[in-house]
Formats: C-alpha cells, structure tokens, sequence
C-alpha cells in the first residue's frame, strides 16, 4: 500500500511540474520555435546534460500520458540530429508509453474503462483475435491516439517486455516521420504540418500489415499438405 502511495505521490508531482511549464508557455509549438536557437546553443554546451534531461523528460510526460510526445519529438530532430534525435525518441517512447501501460494496469482501470468503453472492447475482441499482431497494427495506425493505447493495454493481460518490443517496433515508423520533420522546423506552421493526407494513408496502409500477416499464416495453416 506504502509503495502505491509513494508512487501516486511521484506523479502528482510530476504533472504538476508538466503544468507549470504549460502554463508558464513552454510546451507549445510557437514557443518551440521561438526558443529553438537557445536550446541550440544549449545542447551544443552540455550534450550529455541535454541528452539525458530530454530522456527523461520525454519518459515522464508519456508515463503520465501527457500529449507533447510529437513537440517534443520534433524538437529532437531540430536539436541532435537525425540519428540521436530517432535513437532517443524510439526508446523513450517506448520506455513512457509502458510505463502509462503500467500505471492504467494498477492505478487507473475503472477510469479508463469508464472514460474509453467502445476502445476497450475492441482492442479487447482483436487482442484476443489477433493477439501481439493486433498491437503492432495498432502502434503503426496513427489513431487511436499514441496516450490512449498505452492506457487501454493496461486492462490487458498482455506483458510489459512484450508491449516493450512491439510499441519500439510499431512505433518507429512514426517516430522516424517526425524526426526528420523536426530538421525543417522553421517551416512549420503547426505540428500537423507534419501528417499531410499521403503521410496518413501510408500510415494506415501500413498498420494492414500485421494483421494482413497474420490473415496469411492463418490461411497457410489450413491449407493440407
């Protein structure tokens, strides 16, 4: 009970940090772009510093389902490069989005199931169905929204190294559009710039995939020799 507490206590904290930068003006797109030369200059001084201040910030705001995840991906790319900027963004999305799996799991469940219903029941019905190939659809999808499936696997019995993989995996596609997005920061007017229609139905063709694998290992298996 001690460590639940201490854990919903950490948390709290945190969002409240998460909305004084909110509405202090920080976590916004103009202010991105406005501050974009000092934080530069900044990560040019202390790399190290930087790289790990953005490590973790991105773990904490996606554990706690807060939805900057693409400003702040499109601020790595603008700031480390192309590489470092994927390398950071792929494992810290994937490290947040568990850890919001996990908090839904122990924390949130009848919130979640109260606020989502028709999502949890059929992310239900195609799990069950489809099982891991259904999560990595899901993750290649641009929706439903990156916070709300990491919510809604929570009420699953699906295990976390398991949803560690796939959402690293299904997510790279994205995190990969983004990244390179953030290189032409200046030429943005908004973040959803970035996800113009062919960008979109590239997406959703590719989040087939999975479930289109799946259909064809099914169709093999019953074939008789």
């Amino acid at each position: 009970m001690r460590w639940r507490l201490l854990v919903l206590a950490v948390v709290l904290l945190a969002f409240a940090g998460f909305l004084a930068l909110h509405f202090g003006g920080w976590l916004n797109f103009h202010a991105l772009k406005s501050h974009h030369s000092d934080l530069q200059a900044w990560v040019l001084t202390w790399p190290l510093f930087a790289h790990a201040g953005f490590f973790l910030v991105f773990v904490v705001a996606t554990t706690l389902s807060i939805p900057v995840a693409t400003l702040l991906t499109l601020l790595a790319g603008s700031v480390f490069g192309f590489w470092q900027a994927l390398l950071l963004v792929s494992f810290a999305s994937s490290a947040g989005a568990t850890g919001a799996m996990l908090l839904s799991r122990y924390f949130l469940r009848e919130s979640v199931e109260r606020r989502w219903p028709r999502w949890v029941s059929v992310i239900n019905g195609g799990l069950e169905k489809d099982g891991a190939f259904y999560l990595f659809a899901l993750r290649l999808a641009p929706t439903p929204p990156f916070f709300v499936v990491n919510l809604l696997m929570g009420l699953t019995r699906v295990p976390a190294w398991r949803f560690f993989i796939i959402s690293q995996i299904g997510m790279l596609p994205l995190d990969v559009v983004f990244v390179n997005a953030g290189r032409a920061l200046a030429t943005l007017n908004s973040p959803e710039d970035v996800l113009d229609a062919g960008t979109l139905g590239v997406l959703a063709l590719a989040a087939l995939l999975p479930l289109l694998l799946r259909w064809m290992m099914r169709s093999r298996v019953r074939v008789p020799a």
